[in-house]
């Protein structure tokens, strides 16, 4: 068969920028996989998927011209139901042959498989292969009706003509192109009949362009058409020629604004531009976010992270005058900075305290309330916060926190954060410091949504480290309370997200508060009867358990990530208090590498296995006057012995050590189940062998429940 590369490209008006890399990917994924189902690709076949603002293409290489033949397998009918008594084939079995194409195949030459009711007759026949163009028409068709298209546009093909027709896709195309090699291949969509010319830029390049060669599609519609074909090999010269420009200033260049300028030049080229200083005055984010908001322009910062009054653009025209350019951005940027500025200034003139009463205005949930009464219950759970943490020794002012917890949200009602919502928060600072408020008030207005997202930074204040897990709290169970449980993939208030927040503000901050207990301070909050009787303790407390078990999973010791059973060895016991997780995950890796800790793994699941079984009371305490074989007195003597060494490395926090202590009992543990049988028929004896089992399972499982490093 012979092979060759396969080019395919759609030629369009300006396509949509947040879809392009997704419309591109997806072009191109969904051509290669029903190609390479129809067997039209070889083992070696590679696909490029390119995508720019008015073309979709894919290059696709060992391209087969014709599928071979192959064999394929019918399955007919069962045999109670294909043949009669004597054995003939019935007429639904002659039926279904005939629709096959097969009416004259004989029974003899069906297979049969399966057993009794499940035995069927099957036709193994010969399938012509597909060829290319065909192959090609069928994918493309599918394709297309697949495409994640946000908004489908409906226009007409060549109106005014007999052959006018209307079509609908996601913007108007204009050409099609499909080359198998130096070859043309003859398919339709939207209107459109294939070719082998395409177009370039839009302004810097001029008249058609003829694909000599699939292989040559992305280096001639650079040379002669000033289009980098590839959108990941433009997104890198974007990322690059940004950087060159900087000249040694950061440039501030987030993945998300990248790819959407990326989508919208075909030949992308920096410029640099400036605005006024007299804008600096303005908090930087806010110039920052107009910027890459609105203008798509690429902000600027110094050694020191302040932003400077230059930024950087990226345009699709490459010219050696650019004075036009420039001026025209600096001209179009200067607005939306004053608007900026003028926002800043009216602000400032109200304070964050003034404006909280209007939170009385602003609907939080009809179930729940208005803000205010929210920014209430949010001071309560905070204030209790700081009082649990001030009988554990933290000098922290209640005052100041409920200070902060009462104008974190006013800045929701400034004009600043209703033009910009993302500044939520970060505005609030500021506004706070121009009030003249405490400082570790004003950065808890911003630390409070920390952590925004995985990976985000946690509070750095310890009022914007209470305020954070009271506003979090308050979240959770409130909104779990009227009902909105996460469900499935749902979750559009966010709940695991904000109690994965809770999870790692009090693991890595270390804060010894029983989770159990802030989830009875919250609900006391809450006046509603639905709360309470939807947002059950033990139902968030396991909630919380089960974004505990993810967040360890996706932590590492010695560059490997903890597995399953060693974080179901200590999520397993419903902990209450999380400051130690991490030393007890620690622990149980360093155990698990020992020589013992499979026996003892596997003992201690015996053991748990063995007293779940047990419906009556075992004693307390052991009675060793009752040991009647050497193999459990050793056992007992040898726990007695260890004990001491275990209880002080438990105080001490040696996790490690208590743990690696009782690899000293392997050999009296696997004495123990060789010759000793728990359940004697004399309960005395029983219920002390018990009472030994159940002491030593409690004090191995103190750290974590290794019996869960079992296979």
């Amino acid at each position: 068969m012979s092979q060759a590369s396969l080019l395919l490209e759609l030629f369009t008006e300006e396509l949509p920028p947040k879809a392009l890399k997704r419309l591109g990917q997806s072009f191109s994924e969904g051509i290669t996989q029903y190609l390479k189902s129809a067997g039209l690709l070889a083992d070696a076949s590679i696909s490029t998927s390119y995508a720019t603002p008015r073309r979709l293409a894919v290059h696709i290489t060992n391209v087969l011209a014709k599928a071979p033949n192959r064999s394929v397998q019918e399955k007919l009918l069962p045999v109670s139901i294909a043949l009669d008594a004597n054995g003939q084939a019935t007429a639904p079995l002659l039926k279904k042959l005939a629709s096959l194409g097969f009416p004259d195949t004989r029974i003899e030459d069906l297979e049969r498989q399966g057993k009794d009711k499940a035995e069927a007759f099957y036709l193994t026949v010969e399938v012509t292969g597909v060829d290319l163009a065909n192959g090609l028409q069928q994918a493309i068709d599918q394709t297309l009706t697949k495409l994640p298209i946000p908004k489908v546009m409906r226009y007409q093909v060549a109106p005014g003509t007999p052959a006018a027709q209307d079509v609908e896709f996601v913007r108007p195309a204009h050409g099609l192109v499909a080359l198998h090699g130096d070859k043309a291949i003859s398919i339709k969509t939207l209107g459109l009949s294939s070719q082998d010319t395409t177009l370039g830029h839009r302004f810097l390049s001029h008249g058609a362009i003829k694909i000599t060669h699939a292989d040559n599609y992305a280096a001639q519609l650079e040379s002669s058409g000033k289009v980098i074909a590839s959108f990941d090999v433009r997104l890198e010269k974007i990322r690059q020629s940004l950087q060159n420009a900087a000249k040694g200033k950061t440039v501030l260049m987030p993945e998300a604004l990248l790819e959407e300028v990326c989508a919208l030049v075909e030949w992308p080229v920096v410029y640099t531009c400036e605005f006024e200083k007299e804008f600096l005055g303005v908090p930087q984010e806010c110039l920052i976010l107009t910027m890459q908001t609105n203008q798509k322009y690429f902000a600027l910062t110094d050694a020191d992270g302040k932003l400077i009054n230059q930024f950087l653009i990226v345009s699709n025209l490459e010219t050696s005058t650019p004075e036009a350019i420039i001026s025209g951005n600096e001209r179009v940027v200067r607005p939306r900075l004053a608007d900026a500025k003028f926002f800043y200034e009216q602000d400032k003139k109200k304070s964050l305290a003034d404006r909280t009463n209007l939170l009385s205005k602003v609907v939080y949930h009809n179930k729940l309330g208005s803000q205010l009464e929210r920014t209430t219950r949010v001071q309560k759970i905070g204030a209790l916060i700081s009082q649990s943490l001030q009988a554990n020794g933290s000098k922290i002012d209640t005052s100041l926190v409920e200070q902060a917890a009462k104008i974190a949200k006013a800045d929701l009602l400034t004009d600043m954060v209703g033009e910009f919502p993302e500044l939520q928060g970060i505005m609030g600072r500021y506004y706070a410091l121009n009030d003249g408020e405490h400082p570790d008030v004003a950065a808890a207005c911003m630390e409070h949504y920390a952590p925004r997202f995985s990976g985000d930074a946690l509070p750095k204040t310890e009022i914007g480290t209470v305020l954070a897990l009271a506003d979090k709290l308050e979240t959770l169970i409130g909104i779990w309370g009227i009902g909105l449980a996460p469900t499935g993939e749902k979750d559009p208030f966010a709940l695991r997200r904000h109690a994965l927040g809770i999870c790692r503000i009090l693991v890595e901050k270390k804060i010894k508060l029983s989770v159990v207990d802030l989830i009875n301070q919250t609900l006391k909050q809450f006046p509603q009867a639905e709360v309470a009787e939807n947002a059950k303790v033990d139902v968030i407390h396991n909630f919380i358990l089960d974004r505990l078990r993810a967040y360890l999973k996706d932590q590492m010791m010695d560059g490997k990530n903890f597995s399953t059973n060693e974080v179901e060895s200590v999520v397993s016991q419903a902990p209450v208090l999380f400051d130690d997780i991490l030393e007890r995950l620690a622990a149980v890796r360093q155990f698990s590498q020992l020589e013992e800790a499979t026996a003892l793994a596997a003992a201690n699941k015996r053991i748990g296995n063995i007293l779940k079984k047990v419906d009556f009371a075992i004693p307390k305490k052991v009675n060793p006057s009752l040991f009647k074989l050497d193999a459990e007195k050793a056992l007992a003597q040898a726990l007695d012995e260890v004990m001491p060494k275990v209880q002080s490395a438990f105080k001490a926090g040696n996790f490690t050590l208590a743990l690696q202590s009782f690899a000293s009992l392997r050999h009296q543990v696997d004495g123990f189940f060789n010759d000793v049988m728990v359940m004697d028929p004399d309960t005395a004896l029983r219920d002390n062998r018990l009472a030994l089992l159940s002491e030593m399972h409690q004090a191995m499982n103190r750290v974590a429940d290794i019996g869960k490093l079992a296979a």
